[in-house]
């Protein structure tokens, strides 16, 4: 259902004095009934209200890039930019899920990503600190192994 309305508040008016199309969409999916404002006058309602429907799912999908890939702001603003950083964040999930279900990990992704940051650059076996309880993991000691580096003079 859509149909025609204008703003008549007293700042509302002046922040957009033109007519808007309200339109109402009923979700069978979620048994839900969803309104939408828009300006557009061309568009079927039915098309705006899968546009809206399909906003709403792709800002679901960044928003859980926020909390899973660990992606607080994009490092170029290039759509190549912003493809590539996703990609290689996808990459780096999906690599951990595959580690998290070859090994039976029991703790979370979060914990998962703490320890492999934490053992990454020591000389320990990444199958072998999966198996460790959490908090042992701690206790393992940083071999420190130092390159010499022999000076001829």
């Amino acid at each position: 259902m859509a149909f025609n309305i204008k703003l008549t508040g007293c700042y509302t008016k002046q922040d957009y004095p033109e007519k808007l199309r309200s339109i109402t969409f009923y979700d069978q999916e979620k048994d839900e009934e969803l309104t939408f404002l828009t300006n557009n006058f061309k568009l079927a309602a039915s098309t705006i209200a899968k546009l809206y429907k399909h906003r709403c799912e792709i800002e679901t999908f960044f928003k859980w890039i926020k909390q899973n890939l660990k992606i607080k702001t994009f490092l170029g603003t290039s759509e190549n930019a912003v493809m590539t950083q996703i990609w290689a964040a996808m990459i780096y999930y999906l690599l951990l899920a595959f580690i998290k279900f070859q090994t039976k990990y029991s703790y979370s992704m979060h914990e998962l990503t703490r320890v492999i940051g934490g053992i990454l650059m020591e000389n320990v076996s990444l199958l072998e600190a999966l198996k460790l309880k959490f908090d042992k993991l701690k206790l393992l000691k940083r071999e420190n192994y130092q390159l010499a580096l022999s000076l001829k003079i």
